[in-house]
């Protein structure tokens, strides 16, 4: 690993760090960008390392949410567990070779889109704030798609190896009326067990890259400690569209990466198609026409 792919990884790190403590999301949205663009690692190995290195820096950002106590229980059930269900669901997809590399990529620069749009809308005022209780009581049929939003984010977890931090924190906002800080580390606690559920469905790990962790990390740590003191200091509607602003970067990165890697495949499954071509040509015998005579 050269010196500037280690600064590479560390900057990054640092503000998958940063995002994770100040918003509950944005890590994996913008680490497999990096680890595919950046690093140049195939998606296959690329995948469970992003959820490793997030799911290691949400641990460490959960920490102060719950000393806070800004978690909420009855949300992270209702959402929770079709997510983990989702998880399974789509890592067991991605290790049966089900989606393609160039589809996993697609998968995300779409997911960056949402994203993007969810975050930038404005979002209603916490239950908390209209004298109600702040425990992840929703209004009328809201659990149910709180649930189907758990069923989405667990798939896209375990497709594209993204945590879904950037779909949890709205949908427990607009649907379960929770306020930003009980969302952001309700969705860190969300994001830990389903990246955990999606690397076991997923079934390898990225040995041959684990040398990456560590700029990663030591980034994610710096990141992690400057937005847990900056975070009660930020206007969350600034956050919100700068983080915006980077996830539609993202997208950009995921759309044009994907389709180089489905033009590249197409060329080399047209290749291998002549070659195969020409060599049943050359083992094809030789019509009497073409013998000599003696």
């Amino acid at each position: 690993m050269t010196i500037a792919m280690a600064l590479l990884l560390g900057t990054g790190g640092a503000l998958i760090g940063l995002l994770l403590a100040l918003l509950g999301a944005g890590g994996s949205i913008l680490m497999l960008p990096l680890l595919v663009s950046g690093a140049a690692l195939p998606t296959r190995e690329a995948v469970p390392l992003s959820l490793l290195v997030v799911m290691l820096l949400a641990l460490i950002n959960l920490g102060p949410c719950l000393r806070r106590r800004q978690i909420a229980p009855r949300a992270a059930l209702i959402l929770g567990l079709p997510a983990l269900a989702g998880s399974w669901i789509g890592g067991s997809w991605g290790k049966a070779g089900l989606v393609p590399e160039a589809l996993q990529r697609g998968v995300v620069a779409a997911a960056a889109l949402l994203a993007s749009w969810l975050l930038s809308r404005p979002m209603e005022p916490a239950a908390s704030s209209r004298g109600q209780p702040a425990d992840g009581r929703n209004r009328t049929g809201q659990p149910m798609l709180l649930a189907l939003q758990g069923l989405l984010v667990g798939l896209l977890t375990g497709v594209a190896g993204v945590g879904g931090g950037f779909a949890i924190v709205p949908a427990l906002v607009l649907l379960a009326g929770l306020p930003m800080a009980l969302a952001s580390g309700t969705s860190l606690l969300l994001i830990i067990v389903n990246a955990l559920v999606a690397l076991a469905a997923i079934g390898h790990w990225p040995a041959s890259s684990l040398p990456l962790l560590l700029p990663l990390l030591l980034g994610g740590v710096l990141g992690a400690a400057a937005g847990q003191r900056l975070a009660p200091r930020l206007n969350d509607r600034q956050l919100r569209r700068g983080f915006s602003a980077l996830l539609i970067s993202s997208a950009l990165l995921s759309g044009v990466e994907a389709w180089h890697r489905h033009d590249r495949a197409s060329a080399q499954a047209a290749a291998s198609g002549a070659d195969s071509t020409s060599s049943g040509a050359s083992r094809r015998p030789l019509s009497p026409a073409g013998t000599c005579s003696s």
